[in-house]
């Protein structure tokens, strides 16, 4: 594997402790960076697969996304595939790219005829200005594409999660999936959130997926790894059922003129546009590929949040 510093305990100590509790194999950590052309070439040497699993998942707290998002997400996709272009072994590659590489709004449903997204559609929707997030992972997996389709040797295999939860490997971490889960149980979004569905997926299912990919011989193409698309509010009366009135979980909708009005009060990324674009429009995936081409079995929803918010109190990352 590869890290930007392999003396960092924060960064690689998770990653060792798991590889000495592995029965079989070996981890062997390579320094590389994504910006860094060249710096994948040791690490890839003699290797038949390769996942590029690295991007930025940051939705707000930047101030020039293209140096946030676009660069690292681009650039490193490039980066890395170019190395294994240069590496003769390697003959599939996996990249993790996302669900916002297929749409960038939850209306933009209302314009696909088939009222479900699945891995034929593409997001068209973002740009640099509105969810630069989202726009970053389209670029990239396109120009993973790009990369794949100027040459033969190897097949690439695109992994397009959703909103990732369930327990992590380590608490030092700034992803959005967890600033969810703590602000539904830390009473920053208490009474009440807004009317919006987000497409969720186990932790657990994603690494399977991953390893499905890699070694499954039917395996190629895009996938999309989701299990289901709750609203804020009902992800909230799971926690609730099990975690009881120890923590103030939301227990309302909020009226979308509401949400309009004191939004970016609630939260400075939270544009108009967004809010227009995303509170109270349906969301739904299609998953079926996932099933027949990798296997997957998934995790249920309530499983995977319930989890979640334990490891969160475990770790003291909410109280």
């Amino acid at each position: 594997g590869t890290v930007r510093n392999p003396d960092s305990e924060k960064s690689v100590g998770p990653l060792q402790k798991i590889a000495a509790a592995a029965p079989l194999g070996t981890l062997k950590l390579f320094k590389a960076d994504l910006l860094d052309e060249g710096s994948f070439d040791e690490a890839m040497a003699g290797c038949e697969v390769v996942m590029h699993t690295a991007s930025p998942f940051v939705v707000r707290g930047f101030k020039d996304p293209q140096e946030a998002l676009i660069k690292p997400a681009v650039e490193g996709t490039r980066n890395v595939l170019e190395a294994a272009n240069r590496t003769a072994s390697v003959k599939r590659v996996v990249l993790t790219s996302s669900v916002a590489a297929v749409f960038g709004d939850n209306a933009d449903l209302r314009k696909n005829p088939r009222g479900v997204f699945n891995e034929e559609d593409w997001n068209f929707s973002s740009s640099l200005q509105h969810q630069p997030y989202s726009y970053s992972k389209f670029l990239a997996e396109k120009e993973a594409w790009k990369i794949h389709d100027a040459q033969s040797r190897w097949h690439l295999v695109t992994i397009n999660p959703s909103m990732v939860g369930g327990p992590a490997l380590t608490k030092y971490s700034h992803s959005t999936s967890i600033d969810t889960l703590r602000s539904l149980g830390n009473g920053r979004l208490w009474p009440g959130v807004p009317q919006m569905r987000l497409g969720w997926v186990d932790v657990r299912d994603v690494a399977r997926a991953h390893v499905a990919a890699a070694f499954r011989a039917d395996a190629e193409g895009r996938h999309i790894i989701s299990n289901g698309e709750p609203t804020m509010l009902e992800v909230a009366t799971i926690l609730k059922k099990h975690f009881g009135k120890r923590y103030k979980f939301p227990f309302f909708e909020l009226p979308k003129v509401i949400v309009k009005w004191f939004g970016r009060l609630m939260d400075a990324s939270a544009k108009p546009r967004f809010i227009e674009q995303n509170v109270g429009h349906p969301l739904k995936f299609d998953n079926s590929r996932s099933k027949q081409r990798l296997g997957l079995q998934y995790h249920p929803l309530e499983q995977t949040f319930v989890d979640h918010f334990q490891q969160l109190i475990d770790d003291g990352l909410i109280r």
